[in-house]
Order: C-alpha cells, then structure tokens, then sequence
C-alpha cells in the first residue's frame, strides 16, 4: 500500500513511546495493553509476538482479531485533527489509538477510555 510513512513504521518502534508517554503520567504498560486489547482484540501474547514480529501498523491492524466496534465512538483532536474526521481508514485506526493513549496520559477513569465497557 503506497501512503503515509506510518503505515510501514513498526509497531514495536512506538509502543515503547506510548508506554512511556503513559508512566509519566502516573499510569501503567498494563493499561496501555489493555486499550490495545480493547481497540485491536489483541490479547497479551498478541501484543507481545507483535512487538516481536516487529510488524508494521499496517499489518497490525489488518491482523488484528476483532477490532472493537465501538472504537467509532471516539472522537476528538489529537495532532491537531479530529479523528472523527480521518478520511483514510488505516490512518483513523491509528488516531484512535493515539487519541485514547492521550487520554490514558490525560488522567482519564479508564471506564471511559473504554467507552463504558471497563
């Protein structure tokens, strides 16, 4: 698939950031497991062989076992644009991703992160 550089970035090369950006604030590598099994239906082993695998986002969104309906009820602004509004489907995935691991950082209850399903 030609487009964004992101698409073709490992996943493993990021989520040491989330989880950094998540214990600065307070929070835990737990918690920003259980918003990628919740958004991806990923559990922790497959996260880890993920992160192992070295797989890009592309191939980890399309791998993913059961992408969380209700993901299409996050909305806001992360990088400055509404992710309600991303055009592109992969790149959308990958701003809900963004926008709830800003909102784990941000001292969100994670009931809500969940969207009530906590």
């Amino acid at each position: 698939m030609t487009g964004h550089r992101i698409y073709r970035t490992s996943f493993a090369s990021v989520y040491p950031h989330y989880v950094a950006k998540a214990k600065k604030k307070g929070r835990t590598k737990a918690e920003v497991d259980r918003i990628i099994g919740w958004l991806t239906g990923y559990d922790q082993a497959g996260i880890e062989a993920q992160i192992a695998a070295k797989t890009d986002f592309e191939t980890f969104f399309a791998d993913a076992p059961a992408m969380n309906p209700a993901r299409q009820t996050i909305t806001g602004v992360i990088c400055g644009i509404r992710v309600e509004e991303v055009a592109q489907p992969l790149m959308r995935e990958i701003r809900y991703l963004d926008k709830l691991i800003d909102e784990l950082a941000r001292g969100k209850a994670m009931e809500k992160i969940l969207r009530g399903s906590a």
